[in-house]
């Protein structure tokens, strides 16, 4: 039943399996065989004699479901294990099969205790969750479906086959329409599947529905300005809006602002659609505003898919989609800019701006300034997105030469 409900969008034999055992490295790849494999140096380290073996892998046929207990069950491995665990991030999926990564976790316990073996045996009540555990034998290791007292009647014993490299980051092929959204209707359903069990989904639906059409006739330029926090982009946005007399807009907008607490304690999937569903509302206030006046926009599309992709793919900026991936494309449906320029500082004075101005920072802010790869992929998925891409402004010098270098550029781009 659990082998069924896992793996019905492939056979067990035809997946691949991937571990990120060390994020400065590529993840630990293997198949399964029915004869015995030697394991390879990095593989050995991984199934180690030293300590007891699972994995689990959630899958559901609701996509909510699944979102929401990968996300339950990361938290109750991060808070319930003891420091004698290592848990790393895994994932089973079949090559170039858009959407057939099945996410979860590799757990290797240490200890002396049978908390994992409890808390595993809690969590495996589940219909979405499916479990192994790996038994080691000199130079092999093989796979079982695991239940807590003993294995499974039916399980049959697959062995650990070194795998190479697979030629993109498995998680590539679920970012579509998963952590970065290509069509208003995309992430708009997201949150239709979700008002029974967050009802703030409805109240954002209605403000999505409210607002009019975007307009196609004779429009002012409209200018975002992209960029990590204490970029400048507040200082920045301020003063093109009294230099160009022009409209500022924020993204997300404000009609959002008292959802966001809510929705950034959701999955990934559901938040990204909500942030997603902000460009489109943002896009309409812009159609708007736009046969005004110019438009100022502090951030759009280019921070919400940056941010989503880095967050997805793990590990080493190599990981990310290729150069040329249709992930890095603007939604053909989302109003475009006339010109996107991205503020850079040096991560060091951005640090220090941080700290005079000593506020709140995102989840995702706070972790740019502790994990360095992480801020390395936000830049590097800025710096590829395209139509429009994004043109480089270095903010470092004083305000006053950043307005400067900016207002050229409009002038040379936009004609103001």
């Amino acid at each position: 039943m659990l082998r069924r409900a896992m793996f019905r969008c492939g056979e067990l034999c035809s997946r691949v399996f991937a571990v990120e055992f060390d994020l400065r490295a590529e993840p630990l790849y293997f198949t399964l065989s029915s004869s015995p494999q030697v394991l390879h140096h990095d593989h050995q380290r991984l199934f180690g004699d030293c300590g007891k073996l699972f994995s689990l892998h959630v899958q559901s046929e609701n996509r909510i479901e699944k979102a929401q207990t990968h996300a339950q069950i990361k938290h109750k491995l991060s808070s319930t294990l003891s420091r004698d665990c290592d848990v790393f991030e895994a994932s089973s999926f079949i090559p170039d099969d858009e959407n057939s990564v099945v996410k979860g976790f590799f757990i290797r316990d240490k200890s002396t205790t049978t908390l994992s073996e409890e808390l595993l045996n809690t969590l495996r009540q589940s219909k979405t969750v499916c479990m192994f555990s790996y038994k080691r034998e000199g130079q092999y290791c093989w796979q079982e479906l695991w239940s807590p007292v003993s294995p499974v009647k039916e399980s049959v014993r697959q062995y650990i086959t070194p795998a190479t490299a697979a030629k993109h980051h498995p998680s590539t092929l679920n970012i579509r329409n998963s952590d970065v959204f290509y069509s208003m209707d995309e992430a708009y359903k997201v949150l239709q599947e979700c008002t029974d069990i967050i009802p703030e989904s409805k109240a954002v639906l209605k403000l999505v529905d409210e607002q009019l059409e975007i307009s196609s006739g004779d429009a002012y330029p409209v200018i975002v300005i992209e960029g990590l926090d204490a970029t400048g982009k507040t200082t920045l946005t301020e003063a093109l809006r009294e230099s160009l007399n022009a409209t500022l807009l924020k993204s997300p907008p404000q009609c959002l602002t008292s959802f966001r607490q809510r929705f950034d304690s959701e999955p990934p999937l559901i938040r990204r659609a909500f942030y997603a569903l902000g460009n489109y509302i943002t896009a309409a206030h812009i159609g708007k505003e736009s046969l005004r006046a110019p438009v100022i926009v502090d951030r759009y599309w280019h921070s919400t898919a940056a941010y989503a992709i880095a967050t997805a793919v793990s590990g080493r900026v190599e990981n990310l989609p290729r150069l040329d991936s249709e992930l890095y494309q603007w939604p053909g449906d989302l109003l475009q800019p006339n010109l996107v320029l991205l503020l850079t500082v040096n991560p060091e004075e951005r640090l220090r701006r941080l700290r005079d101005r000593g506020q709140d920072k995102t989840v995702e802010e706070a972790e740019l300034e502790l994990n360095q790869l992480f801020r390395l992929k936000v830049e590097e998925a800025y710096k590829r997105i395209q139509n429009p891409a994004c043109i480089i402004v270095d903010a470092s010098p004083s305000p006053q030469e950043v307005l400067q270098q900016v207002q050229r550029l409009i002038r040379n781009k936009c004609h103001l």
